[in-house]
């Protein structure tokens, strides 16, 4: 199996996890970033840091690039339209708004599709639809060792 394979799998495995603020395991709840950091502790170990408290808005009001920042550190950035399965998807809600809702995609090409934690639906795979594509902020490769 590939390394690609096992990130969409282990993700896949989440679905159905109800939506927990601030919570990442898996079966009994998480948000969007507990189910990257779940699926980062299953395939690569310990999470590369601490994370501190961080309330619904995230860090709007400042206008802080939190999440973005931290995908730089511990990721390797790609191309927005490089597609491929394991992707790490790190959205914008609104178009002037920082970006923090974050997914894993599962499928590329004609048929894409997500894994994310959505508050009211918990795991889910959903379409990357045009609407969706449109608030992808940046495109991940997790790293292949902690």
């Amino acid at each position: 199996m590939s390394r690609s394979d096992d990130i969409v799998l282990t993700a896949r495995h989440w679905i159905g996890t109800p939506y927990v603020h601030q919570a990442s395991v898996r079966g009994a709840g998480c948000d969007c970033l507990g189910l990257l950091r779940g699926v980062w502790r299953e395939l690569l170990g310990a999470e590369p840091e601490a994370l501190p408290p961080y309330s619904m808005d995230w860090s709007e009001p400042q206008g802080d690039e939190a999440l973005l920042r931290a995908g730089l550190r511990h990721m390797r950035l790609k191309d927005r339209h490089d597609e491929a399965p394991g992707d790490v998807l790190l959205f914008r809600m609104r178009s002037d708004a920082v970006a923090k809702h974050v997914g894993l995609q599962a499928r590329a090409g004609e048929g894409a599709s997500f894994v994310h934690a959505y508050s009211g639906h918990g795991v889910i795979e959903s379409p990357l639809s045009p609407p969706w594509r449109r608030r992808i902020a940046a495109r991940f490769a997790l790293p292949t060792e902690n």
